[in-house]
Formats: structure tokens, C-alpha cells, sequence
């Protein structure tokens, strides 16, 4: 099997061989070049020792040398270059305890999670594959190197791992590594919320979003996202809802985009059922679960360690996503201005892919007046109507200015100007609107 090799990565390796080392480029980039797929960075495995490393090229930067890993940088890009090694115990279930150095190849290659990650290529040897990654990628398998129990038990992170690569590679997983990770799920609760986050995105936005089914069957979401554990076993008994709500949020999935704010914001979308359900007369009601879901939203994405501007993006979106407007402009205008002209029309998708994720009763009706609403969203957008103070014709300077005191009188006035606005976009001029508030005030 022949890989075409980056002229970079050749040159490393070339480098390497000349002065009488072994060296291969490893892991997930030959796993992609063999599927077609561009790999995002090339990684190189080696049998010199760090300080070797560093004596054969000219800049190099020591990214954890520790673990025997070097970037040697080639024309600004970096290439990471990581000594064959063997790891020691694993007490925390993440990290070894130490690393010993080694010069087989076959070891390394033994210590990797999965067989699609456990093959290395270089030019003079060609695909090195001990362990059948190559059949595994095509059957369409993810499966440990090794005893599945023990790669678990060394690192756990590797059992949402498993998840992500099959969402990503529209995979299975091998029955022994699905039993292995159903009986490790537990040790996840020693992996940091960073890492979690990280991994949890990326099957989110992978091609196959609705593998969270196989993380929630393997008992993977009770440790790190037990909320959706609360949704796959909540019943939604109404005539608009033909799945309970954990199955509709994963078919609204498939309906959203491949954008990390999109697709959490959907997955989150109906958190708040559970605690939100009522069933009057056999059928089941939810009032005020998008507020209860955005409130759930926040709380989780904090404690996953997200960024302040996601968190704040998510959680307008989950709390405006059952608004449910009329295309009416005043309504509209209304509605983005509370909720953020930013997370339009990011908005409208997550609305679509919860109306297609329900039932079809009635289920034309409400994406012709979606259609409708965006239609007179877009209106407003091109009119440039005012929709925010930063919009408004008058600024608190100039109420300053006209001979009003600074204080919270000014932000009273600017608001009900806003009012009136939103209201009637043609009174946005500064003449009409100093005339008539200062008047009043």
C-alpha cells in the first residue's frame, strides 16, 4: 500500500533513516490517508531518543519531551516527533506513571488505543500494520489493539473515544470493545471536564451526531451527561411528538448543520422535559421547559468548562427555540431584539430541526410559517431596521447633551424610545423621538 507523504514529513523521516534510525509516520494520519481522507497534521514515531532528535534538525521545540515527543518545526509548520516508548502503570486512569523508551517498533505500535490508530508508513518499509488496522477500517470497525479491558482501564477517556471516531467514521464497534467500554464507563468520572468537552463536540458535529445512542447504551452519558440519560427515558405521550424526547433530540440532530453551537444547542434543546412534564388526561404537556432547559444549559456547560461566548450562544438559542412567532414584524422585531441578532438565523435551524423532528401532525403547517417568519426576518434585516440601543437614531450623550442629568433617568428614556421603535421603525429619527420623550420627560 502506497502513501503519498507530505514532502515535509518525507524529509523528517529521510533525516532520521540516513543517520541510522527507524522513523514512520503514525497513527491518525495514516488512518486517513488510507480511508482518502486529508490528514489535519502528520505525526512521526521514531526509534532515536529526544536529544537525538533535536541534534539532527535545526529548530526544534520541546513540546513534552518528558514523553519523548519533539516538534521539529520545518519552514514554521511543526511536526510533532515522539520516540518509540512503552508507558508504565496507569493509576489515574488518563496518564501513565512513567514512560520508558524502547527501540521495537511492535511496542509502541502495541500501547495505542484502536488498530485504525496502531499503523505507521514510511517510504523504504511501506504500512506497517501488526494489529489488522487496515482490515478494521475496511469492515468499518473500531476495536482496541490488544485486550480491549486493559486499553480501557490504562486510559478511559479511550471509551468515548471508541464513540466519537465511530460518529466520525460511520463505524461500529467491536462487540468486545462495546462490552469493555459498557463495563469501564464508570472510570470517566476521572477524566477532566476539558477533555470531555472535547470529545463530546466532536462527535456532535461529526457526520453521525446520533451515535449519543450508543454513548447513552454503553452507560457512557450517566457519568458524563446524565441529563440525557433523563430524556432517552421521558416519554413525550402528545399528538405533535412521535418519539420520547431523548430520540427527538437525536433526529433533530441530523436535521442541524455540523456547527458546535448549532448542534449543542439542539442536543440541550429539551433538557428541561423531564422536570417540565405534566400528563393531563394521558396526554403529556411541557410549559416552561425551554426556560428550565436554558437554565440546565448554563449549569452544564460551565461544568464541561466551555468558553463564555458559547455558553452565552447556546443558551439564548434553547431558550428562544419554542418561541414559536408569527410572521408578523413587530413580533419579530420583538423577538430579536430579545434574543440576540447574533443567533439569528442560526435560530431558525434549530426551530426547523425540532419541527422535523416531531410527528406530522401539523408538521407542514409549521414550516410554512418558519418559512414565513424568516421570510420577514430577512425583510426587516435588509431595511436595516432599528433593533437595538446601539441601532437607536438618539445616544445617551445626547440626552447629556440636551441637559439631562447621567443616571439611570437616561436608560428609562433610551428603552421606551427603543419601544416605540420596535414598534413603528419609521419614528427611528432623532428629531421625532428628543421631541416627543424629553417632551414627556
Amino acid at each position: 500500500m502506497k502513501i503519498q507523504l507530505p514532502e515535509k514529513v518525507s524529509r523528517i523521516i529521510q533525516t532520521l533513516e540516513e543517520a541510522g534510525y527507524e522513523a514512520y509516520a503514525v497513527g491518525g494520519c495514516v488512518r486517513d490517508s488510507v480511508i482518502g481522507r486529508e490528514p489535519a497534521d502528520w505525526d512521526i514515531t521514531t526509534s532515536a531518543l529526544p536529544e537525538q532528535v533535536k541534534e539532527l534538525f535545526h529548530r526544534t521545540i520541546d513540546t513534552g519531551i518528558e514523553h519523548g515527543t519533539v516538534t521539529v518545526m520545518m519552514d514554521r509548520e511543526g511536526f510533532e516527533v515522539t520516540t518509540y516508548r512503552i508507558d508504565g502503570e496507569y493509576r489515574d486512569h488518563r496518564h501513565p506513571e512513567q514512560v520508558n523508551f524502547t527501540g521495537e517498533l511492535r511496542e509502541d505500535l502495541r500501547r495505542r488505543d484502536f488498530t485504525i490508530n496502531a499503523m505507521a508508513y514510511n517510504d523504504s518499509c511501506g504500512m506497517v500494520d501488526l494489529f489488522g488496522g487496515v482490515e478494521d477500517l475496511e469492515d468499518g470497525v473500531i476495536r482496541c489493539v490488544g485486550v480491549a479491558t486493559e486499553r480501557f482501564e490504562e486510559d478511559a477517556l479511550r471509551i468515548l473515544r471508541a464513540v466519537r471516531f465511530a460518529a466520525q467514521l460511520g463505524f461500529i464497534i467491536e462487540e468486545q470493545t462495546a462490552q469493555a467500554a459498557r463495563k469501564l464507563a464508570g472510570n470517566l468520572k476521572d477524566i477532566s471536564a476539558e477533555r470531555i468537552q472535547t470529545e463530546l463536540v466532536k462527535m456532535l458535529v461529526s457526520p453521525h451526531p446520533e451515535m449519543m445512542r450508543t454513548a447513552y447504551e454503553l452507560g457512557l452519558t450517566r457519568v458524563v451527561l446524565p441529563e440525557f440519560d433523563a430524556c432517552m427515558e421521558t416519554p413525550q405521550h402528545h399528538p405533535h411528538h412521535m418519539y420520547n424526547v431523548g430520540e427527538h433530540t437525536l433526529k433533530a440532530l441530523e436535521f442541524t448543520d455540523p456547527d458546535k453551537v448549532l448542534r449543542l444547542a439542539v442536543l440541550f434543546h429539551d433538557f428541561g422535559k423531564p422536570q417540565a412534564r405534566t400528563t393531563v388526561d394521558g396526554v403529556d404537556h411541557f410549559h416552561g421547559h425551554a426556560r428550565i432547559s436554558a437554565e440546565m444549559t448554563g449549569r452544564i456547560l460551565r461544568r464541561l468548562k466551555f468558553d463564555n461566548a458559547t455558553m452565552d450562544q447556546v443558551k439564548r438559542m434553547v431558550l428562544y427555540h419554542d418561541a414559536r412567532p408569527q410572521p408578523d414584524e413587530r413580533q419579530i422585531r420583538r423577538l430579536v431584539h430579545r434574543a440576540g441578532e447574533d443567533i439569528f438565523p442560526g435560530l431558525f435551524q434549530v426551530m426547523g430541526a425540532d419541527i422535523l423532528a416531531q410527528s406530522e401532525y401539523r408538521r407542514l403547517e409549521k414550516l410554512l410559517n418558519l418559512e414565513q417568519v424568516q421570510k420577514t426576518y430577512e425583510e426587516i434585516m435588509q431595511r436595516r431596521d432599528c433593533i437595538s440601543l446601539k441601532q437607536l437614531a438618539v445616544t445617551g450623550k445626547d440626552l447629556i447633551d440636551a441637559g439631562m442629568k447621567p443616571g439611570k433617568k437616561i436608560g428609562e428614556i433610551l428603552k421606551k424610545m427603543l419601544e416605540d421603535v420596535l414598534e413603528e421603525p419609521s419614528h427611528n429619527e432623532k428629531a421625532y423621538l428628543m421631541d416627543t420623550y424629553l417632551k414627556k420627560n
